[in-house]
């Protein structure tokens, strides 16, 4: 087990493009990482909520993963989003995205069965994942897709754990991330789930963010980064107030779809989503790229 990944800086959760009849475009998916990688972003989570993961089948995951590890350069972070609701499954996954070079394992929180998934189930869960996984393990708490929100005592008695390296929240809770930062293991870091709260993030202790709009804005949230790390405070508030509608649209606004199609937008490639979500509409896509525009992603 190594532990010693460092998770700083600015991770898209990046979106798996499927051609027209459905598969996964494996091509499309390299020449996107080529491109993201022309960028200051540190690494990519891949099969991750934007990736569609709940979508895919096993086997389209490892192939997935496979090409995913063959285009990720060395300079690169390879996170692997390899959560499922059973522990045993997760931990057969998360081995599989290690085999094909993953860096560090993303795991979700199980939430079929959410009125059992309280304190001591979740602590077991991912405590028998870490003990056996040959990767670090990032704990996902994203409760506005799973209804099931970790709480910060759980992720700090799971932080002591060596091979639990840090935590994507996606609640926007940072009087939470800052409750963990405080009384987590040093060796824990803490990462935003949404570029809307990178900046209040960062000023409790995050490292920074795994997020979908990353994917358009690479640039932008990096420079967020940097900003407050040279203490230009008013400049870094500037940006991160320029990209909250923005931000909105990729996620709850749009979805999916809309993350996909600002990926066309900017000369990428997006592509269809898999059924049952469903793509945008004319009248949703005019305004998407209006909102880019008003928040200079566009051109970016």
């Amino acid at each position: 087990m190594n532990s010693k990944v460092s998770l700083e800086g600015c991770f898209p959760p990046i979106p798996t493009p499927f051609d027209r009849h459905g598969r996964v475009d494996h091509d499309h998916l390299a020449a996107n990482l080529e491109k993201w990688q022309e960028t200051p972003l540190r690494g990519f989570a891949v099969l991750g909520s934007n990736g569609e993961s709940v979508l895919l089948k096993t086997e389209e995951k490892e192939e997935t993963w496979r090409t995913a590890g063959k285009a990720i350069g060395s300079d690169r972070l390879f996170i692997a989003g390899t959560g499922c609701e059973s522990t045993t499954e997760t931990m057969v996954l998360t081995e599989k995205a290690a085999d094909a070079g993953a860096h560090a394992a993303m795991i979700v929180t199980p939430h079929y069965y959410k009125p059992k998934m309280d304190h001591v189930a979740l602590c077991a869960h991912y405590t028998f994942v870490a003990d056996r996984s040959p990767i670090p393990i990032i704990l996902y708490n994203v409760p506005g897709f799973t209804g099931v929100d970790l709480e910060a005592r759980t992720i700090i008695e799971l932080a002591a754990h060596p091979n639990i390296i840090g935590l994507k929240e996606s609640s926007g809770n940072v009087v939470k991330m800052g409750q963990v930062v405080h009384h987590a293991a040093d060796h824990f870091q803490v990462l935003a789930g949404s570029g809307s709260f990178l900046l209040p993030a960062l000023s409790v202790g995050a490292v920074g963010g795994v997020m979908a709009l990353a994917a358009v804005a690479p640039h932008a949230l990096h420079e967020i980064v940097e900003d407050f790390h040279a203490g230009a405070l008013n400049k870094a508030r500037e940006i991160q107030l320029r990209l909250i509608s923005a931000n909105a649209a990729v996620t709850t606004g749009f979805g999916i779809a809309g993350l996909k199609e600002a990926l066309d937008l900017k000369g990428m490639y997006g592509g269809p989503v898999r059924p049952p979500l469903r793509p945008l509409d004319r009248i949703q896509r005019d305004e998407l790229k209006q909102i880019l525009k008003d928040s200079h992603i566009l051109g970016e």
